[in-house]
């Protein structure tokens, strides 16, 4: 159930039951030239939703504006600071706390997100704040390396796209029907967590946008697939974390 579709009522109600928030968080980023630039959002929104069902639960409206200093030489990717996106993370988070969630559990779809999350959740009371990427469902990430091996690479990953092919329909392969540079181990371990350099010199290096992930292997099946499994280990990680409130 989405909290914008709600009645405060309905919400008073959920809240004196002692009811958990999902909180969706994506970003606003170029996905390649066959990837929606909402891709991570999306992807985010649309597993908490699944997961939602699956465990009457809320989901509140999702954060579109993070950190992606390293995509903003292409057009349409809106960065914010890691400052000012932890800043207006924490007053939401504490905000759907201070109404009286017992719980705030963060359905992240952007791994830029994670370092001023977790920052985030130090300072709140145990147990106040859950994160979980969607792509961590155990079930999720098996399916993804089974149908994609390497070529899921680390942005603009076909698991990603087939997700949004699944939700909104496909859109063109263009170059991305090229496979892209295959990475390296050493470069995957030092760029983790979107750690990709300026701007200028990222797309330098990755002109069309991918970074080691080869998009047009990408099928809406898969995304049908992935979005449900994901959806199932989300639903479960918040289940556990709503009984331990």
């Amino acid at each position: 159930m989405k909290l914008m579709d709600m009645t405060w009522r309905q919400v008073e109600t959920k809240l004196e039951a002692g009811a958990c928030v999902l909180l969706p968080v994506g970003s606003t980023e170029q996905h390649g030239p066959m990837g929606r630039i909402g891709t991570d959002t999306m992807c985010a929104d649309a597993v908490a939703q699944v997961a939602a069902d699956h465990s009457d639960a809320i989901v509140a409206p999702a954060l579109a504006y993070t950190p992606a200093p390293f995509n903003t030489g292409f057009p349409g990717t809106v960065s914010l600071s890691e400052p000012v996106f932890a800043a207006m993370a924490d007053e939401v988070i504490k905000g759907l706390l201070a109404q009286g969630f017992q719980g705030v559990f963060v359905v992240n779809g952007h791994g830029a997100n994670l370092a001023a999350l977790y920052e985030i959740a130090q300072e709140l009371p145990k147990r106040a704040l859950g994160i979980m990427s969607w792509w961590d469902a155990p079930e999720a990430n098996a399916l993804r390396k089974s149908l994609y091996g390497d070529w899921e690479g680390m942005h603009a990953t076909p698991s990603e796209i087939a997700i949004t092919q699944a939700l909104f329909g496909v859109l063109p392969e263009e170059d991305a029907a090229t496979p892209p540079m295959r990475l390296s181990p050493e470069f995957i371990k030092a760029h983790a967590g979107d750690k990709h350099g300026s701007p200028d010199e990222h797309r330098a290096e990755f002109p069309d946008g991918r970074v080691g992930s080869h998009s047009a292997l990408a099928r809406p099946e898969h995304g049908e697939q992935l979005l449900a499994l994901a959806a199932k280990g989300i639903a479960e990680a918040f289940a556990t974390f709503s009984d331990a409130r």
